[in-house]
């Protein structure tokens, strides 16, 4: 088992959990060694020096032991914040941990993953500051089917690379068809124009340079129901995280206030 000597990371936590008694694991996606599980002795105790610095959505500055297998250590967390506004509000909560869970899912632990760490430190970054959550997740969800083997491609008509014109989406042939090649397969997935553009847009859209999008909830209703085909037909995982936001997304109808006439 590889060791590290002391390395100084910045790091996010992703989950945390119970272990033992009095012990805790934290899982982190880290800017330079990837996604790590560390052991915290002790870190449930009461007046356990590191307890802030281990917060779900905090992202800090550590220093530790790391191991390429199995568990890692920290020694101690130098600077460190939480993403405030996350953590105090159930539904952004929701979503951000879908994100992290989906990264953690998507790639094996000790792999570096610099792109996606920085992905997702402004993805938590954009929802805190108030950017629309669901949103920043759709265009995670996009992003990151090639790393689960799926690579649907966007940018042309799969059959002739048009560019310009009308699409759909067709899971036979792993892309977009214009409207001239459309019949060669029936069970395309009739994707409206609108949502359709915002698919193609965010399969490219870097987080970094997003200032403001405004999509309309008929839209993302749509693009929901596409990019969960696409991870039910062709990615095949379901996380509690997105169960739970499914969920969600129906307490707005249910508790909405009757008409006052």
């Amino acid at each position: 088992m590889a060791q590290h000597a002391l390395e100084e990371f910045e790091g996010i936590v992703i989950y945390r959990k119970n272990y033992r008694e009095k012990d805790m694991l934290v899982k982190m996606i880290t800017d330079q060694f990837g996604k790590k599980m560390f052991f915290l002795r002790g870190a449930n105790r009461p007046k356990f020096r590191m307890r802030a610095a281990i917060l779900p959505f905090t992202i800090g500055t550590y220093v530790g032991n790391l191991s390429d297998e199995g568990l890692s250590f920290i020694n101690t967390a130098k600077e460190y914040r939480q993403f405030q506004t996350i953590g105090s509000d159930i539904f952004l909560n929701a979503y951000a941990t879908y994100i992290l869970n989906l990264i953690d899912v998507a790639f094996p632990d000790s792999v570096p993953i610099p792109q996606w760490y920085a992905f997702a430190k402004q993805a938590l970054n954009l929802i805190d500051d108030g950017f629309d959550a669901e949103i920043i997740m759709d265009i995670a969800q996009i992003q990151l089917l090639p790393a689960f083997g799926v690579g649907p491609h966007w940018q042309d008509c799969v059959i002739c690379h048009r560019t310009k014109g009308s699409f759909d989406y067709s899971e036979k042939y792993g892309g977009i068809l214009c409207d001239q090649h459309w019949q060669l397969d029936p069970y395309r997935l009739h994707v409206d124009q609108r949502t359709m553009y915002y698919l193609r847009l965010f399969s490219v859209v870097d987080l970094m340079k997003l200032h403001s999008i405004d999509v309309k909830k008929e839209t993302k209703q749509r693009l929901k129901r596409v990019i969960d085909v696409l991870y039910r037909d062709t990615v095949g995982i379901h996380l509690k995280s997105k169960h739970f936001i499914d969920e969600m997304n129906g307490w707005e109808d249910r508790f909405k206030a009757p008409d006052q006439n």
